[in-house]
């Protein structure tokens, strides 16, 4: 008998078990593979932390150009460039997404491709070594802008990296290091995820760049952007 009433009871448990995970809604996710071989892909590229009108002393340059030997020279990345003479140099690219829900926290889960050339050791630099930049990422509901201050210098408009130091919109994923003690450019990965928030409208903004500590010319190629965007799991 005891047995029976046991038995008659499986089907019951099971039932309830399947009613529990109807329940659960998995998050909603969005992905972005952007590869640089040939166009910007909608990313657009700044500069921060410099005087006006010195663009040209400073060597500011960016556009698709074609890889430095001896990678593939036949292939193509998102090249930016500049002579960073205030040790604080801020080198970035951002890209609105849209479509997305209303003031909701979405997390990012960023995957940059670029190509450094810069020794990981073994060598001293002005103001700090050549590796002494750092990589960083971020998720804003607002436009990541580069504005004139009342010294004349651009500066953010949000709470960007500061070399190794994470900001309330950025944080630091790493360094631009080629792994090597030797100059030569290689290609490297750097990962991260970072939690933001879409405006009213449902769109939010995503950058990721460099802030330098080394006073000289840091060029990167960067080669692809990968970044899923996952919405917060919701439970009935």
């Amino acid at each position: 008998m005891k047995k029976l009433v046991l038995m008659l009871g499986l089907p019951f448990l099971f039932l309830a078990c399947n009613d529990d995970d109807a329940d659960v809604v998995l998050p909603p996710q969005f992905e972005l593979n952007d590869q640089f071989n040939g166009d910007k892909r909608g990313w657009t590229a700044g500069f921060s932390d410099h005087p006006v009108k010195m663009d040209t002393d400073w060597k500011l340059e960016e556009g698709i150009a074609n890889l430095p030997a001896p990678l593939d020279t036949q292939k193509k990345g998102f090249r930016i460039s500049g002579n960073n003479h205030s040790d604080d140099l801020f080198m970035y690219f951002k890209k609105k997404m849209a479509g997305l829900k209303p003031n909701t926290e979405y997390t990012a889960a960023f995957a940059l491709e670029f190509a450094s050339d810069a020794p990981s050791e073994g060598w001293a630099g002005v103001g700090g070594a050549p590796n002494a930049v750092s990589v960083g990422i971020g998720v804003v509901p607002v436009e990541p802008k580069s504005t004139v201050d009342n010294l004349d210098h651009y500066r953010m408009n949000i709470d960007k990296i500061q070399q190794k130091n994470d900001g309330k919109d950025m944080k630091v994923i790493g360094d631009i290091g080629n792994g090597t003690d030797k100059v030569g450019y290689k290609l490297l990965t750097k990962t991260g995820e970072f939690k933001g928030k879409t405006d009213a409208n449902g769109n939010l903004w995503l950058i990721f760049g460099t802030d330098s500590g080394f006073e000289a010319t840091t060029t990167l190629y960067y080669t692809s952007v990968k970044v899923k965007l996952t919405e917060g799991a919701a439970v009935k």
